[in-house]
Order: C-alpha cells, then sequence, then structure tokens
C-alpha cells in the first residue's frame, strides 16, 4: 500500500507561483512513475505533468508547457510540481498519481493505481 500526500497549494494571484509537494509512504517511491492531474469545478479531471521512476524522462499537458517543471527526489519519497506565471485557469485541485510498475511517465488517470487526496490551487485575476 502506498499512501500520497499532497501539500503546497493556495491562494496566489496571476503570474504568481507555487511549489506542490507529493510526499510518499509505505513502500519505496523509486520505482514508481508518478504524474500530477487536476480538476476544475465541473470538468473532467485532467493530466498536467508526469515524470518517470528515474527522473529522466517528463510529459506536460500544452496548456502547462514552459511555465510548470515536475521533479523527484527518491530518496526524499517526494515529487514536487514548480508552477510559475501561473493563470486564473490553473485554479482547480491538484492530485497526485503513482503507478507500481513500469516506471515510465503515463500520462492518463486510469494507468495510476495511487492517488493523493488533492490540494487546492487558486489563481486570482
Amino acid at each position: 500500500q502506498v499512501q500520497l500526500v499532497e501539500s503546497g497549494g493556495g491562494l496566489v494571484q496571476a503570474g504568481g507561483s507555487l511549489r506542490l509537494s507529493c510526499a510518499a509512504s509505505g513502500r519505496t517511491f523509486n520505482n514508481y512513475g508518478t504524474g500530477w492531474f487536476r480538476q476544475a469545478p465541473g470538468k473532467e479531471r485532467e493530466f498536467v505533468a508526469a515524470i518517470s521512476w528515474s527522473g529522466g524522462g517528463t510529459s506536460y499537458a500544452d496548456s502547462v508547457k514552459g511555465r510548470f517543471t515536475i521533479s523527484r527526489d527518491n530518496a526524499k519519497n517526494t515529487v514536487w510540481l514548480q508552477m510559475n506565471s501561473l493563470k486564473p485557469e490553473d485554479t482547480a485541485v491538484y492530485y497526485c498519481a503513482a503507478r507500481l510498475t513500469g516506471g515510465s511517465y503515463y500520462i492518463t488517470a486510469p494507468e495510476y493505481d495511487y492517488w493523493g487526496q488533492g490540494t487546492q490551487v487558486t489563481v486570482s485575476s
């Protein structure tokens, strides 16, 4: 069993930055592909970014490319999402997800085995 806990969300003005953290416990984290997804009110959950277990492979949604950066430190069992140049349309609950097998990066929600509880990000205009 793996537990994922997100933190770092909050209220920020447009153009500002936030850094989300996803801390894993329960099992070793270093073989897991990990991703970030978000869900705004009334919308489907959507892919944001993903990273392979080694950190050598990443993928981003077009809407966040050049603004968001995903990274990880397996020794700390933590994955981060650095979000810069935030826009009001980035407002959502952000979820961390981990996949037990494969080790690559994955961009669809059904590919993930474990999910965190989410952290709210609100960007004011």
